[in-house]
């Protein structure tokens, strides 16, 4: 096989976190939940969607509000439709034990499929445990970690004692899998601003257990986007966020990333592309796909193969937004908002 043609197989295999082995089928009282809401119903931020064919059901994963899914404590709650229209009530997946070493969080779950298992990502902090100041501001511990199941509906389970993937002195979230062209995995994360002060993306090699295994690298920071506005802070300095990074391989083995920050009017949905085709870029800003105070997207695909996106809009008391996608080769372009089933009675693309 060409590098180009293993590159695309495995964009088909990890987009959206499915891939090809068997599994046990879904157990008959998942299957029998009743579908009674739709998204302007469902509390979610930083959507992430699993289009299971297996099942025939799409999952979609985000942080567990006590209230929504009946469990109490942080983790991750997950709700599923047959049709991406009518969804089942929201149920947990994950609970962290208490007595680990954070307090909050639970932010942006990512559920991968990675050898033979279903890998959940989520990010956790501590406002208690300070790290070193930056100027005048105090970061704190902050960090992806990584719990597993055997089924995507869980439940998950720690691994590592719930240490984070990144060293933990890194102020660290919303990190990502991503496979490169070789099959090596790699944790693709967001270098949160308050330790930063430019917020950048970085990716960190990892074992097949999913442990890091070297150094990081820095990928580009927010600044880099000509659309990025900075945001000031009452000590008087000015910050550039970096947010949500997913990486997708195009038809013609391009490779892009999903990204969010914010320009002057809000939270923005953008893309960015390797000139390389790796991780190690560099890496172009392109125009933001989404602008509308809306952001934090990931990809996947529909049952019938169509490109899908879904965000979440406004960023506060935040609701799911989905888009049809169009793969054109060496950037993404949306096709449509699908208005009838996310609720917004505007259609909102781009923008300026």
């Amino acid at each position: 096989m060409t590098a180009k043609t293993v590159m695309l197989a495995l964009a088909l295999l990890t987009i959206g976190g499915t891939g090809a082995s068997a599994r046990p089928a879904p157990a008959p009282a998942e299957a029998a939940r009743p579908a009674t809401l739709a998204l302007p119903d469902m509390p979610l931020h930083d959507p992430w969607i699993v289009a299971d064919a297996e099942a025939g059901l799409y999952r979609l994963y985000t942080s567990n509000i006590p209230a929504v899914s009946g469990a109490p404590g942080l983790g991750t709650m997950m709700y599923t439709s047959r049709d991406l229209k009518a969804w089942s009530p929201a149920e947990a997946v994950f609970v962290a034990p208490t007595g680990s070493w954070f307090k909050d969080g639970a932010w942006a779950p990512e559920v991968h499929r990675w050898r033979g298992r279903w890998w959940l990502f989520t990010t956790f902090h501590d406002e208690a445990a300070a790290l070193p100041p930056v100027d005048k501001r105090k970061p704190y511990r902050r960090g992806t970690v990584l719990a597993v199941a055997d089924r995507p509906e869980g439940p998950f389970k720690l691994v590592r004692g719930g240490e984070p993937v990144a060293p933990k002195g890194l102020m660290t979230l919303d990190g990502t899998l991503h496979v490169d062209a070789a099959g090596k995995p790699w944790f693709v994360y967001a270098h949160e601003w308050l330790q930063a002060t430019d917020g950048t993306i970085e990716a960190l090699p990892l074992t097949n257990d999913l442990a890091a295994k070297g150094p990081s690298m820095v990928l580009f920071k927010a600044s880099d986007a000509p659309w990025a506005k900075g945001q000031k802070q009452p000590a008087g300095d000015t910050v550039f966020v970096t947010d949500g990074p997913e990486l997708f391989r195009t038809r013609t083995g391009v490779l892009l990333m999903l990204w969010s920050s914010y320009d002057a009017k809000g939270y923005v949905q953008s893309q960015a592309r390797s000139k390389s085709g790796t991780l190690a870029g560099p890496w172009e800003q392109l125009e933001p796909l989404v602008r509308y105070d809306s952001g934090h997207g990931m990809l996947f695909k529909r049952f019938d193969g169509q490109l899908m996106m879904v965000v979440h809009r406004p960023f506060k008391n935040a609701r799911g937004k989905l888009y049809e996608m169009r793969d054109a080769g060496d950037h993404l372009e949306i096709v449509r908002e699908r208005i009838d089933l996310d609720g917004d009675p505007v259609e909102r693309v781009g923008g300026p």
